[in-house]
């Protein structure tokens, strides 16, 4: 099985051993997220909201570059600090899934770069 290794500038590079994501059999796994320029390397604030938004971007620019797009996701998993955050989090996190894929959502008590939200997805490649 032959595996596809992606990278892009346009979302944050891998803060350790791992890829920004992996194809494998036309399915696009991505290593979770956390809200980092791309640019800068920073989180971009200390608010959720503004924090997921950043999280989507990114995975929707990881997506991009793997020849997919963020409304061919089939599952997400949602790594949050806070689960008062949860409604936060849910009304950004509509507006980019827009399909609806399945998903996880679990509190956790730390996350790399103290983020209050990592987000990591499944999708698929269109086969033209």
């Amino acid at each position: 099985m032959k595996s596809e290794i992606i990278k892009t500038k346009k979302a944050p590079e891998a803060i350790g051993p791992y890829s920004q994501a992996v194809v494998i059999n036309n399915i696009v796994y991505t290593s979770g997220q956390i809200p980092l320029n791309p640019e800068t390397g920073v989180i971009v604030s200390n608010d959720i909201v503004e924090q997921t938004k950043q999280a989507c971007i990114n995975i929707s620019e990881i997506l991009k570059a793997a020849g997919s797009h963020i409304d061919n996701t089939i599952k997400t998993t949602v790594f949050i600090k806070n689960m008062a955050d949860f409604a936060k989090v849910n009304e950004v996190y509509a507006k980019y899934f827009k399909n609806a894929p399945a998903r996880s959502c679990v509190e956790v008590s730390k996350l790399p770069k103290d983020a209050l939200i990592e987000i990591e997805v499944i999708a698929y490649k269109e086969l033209y």
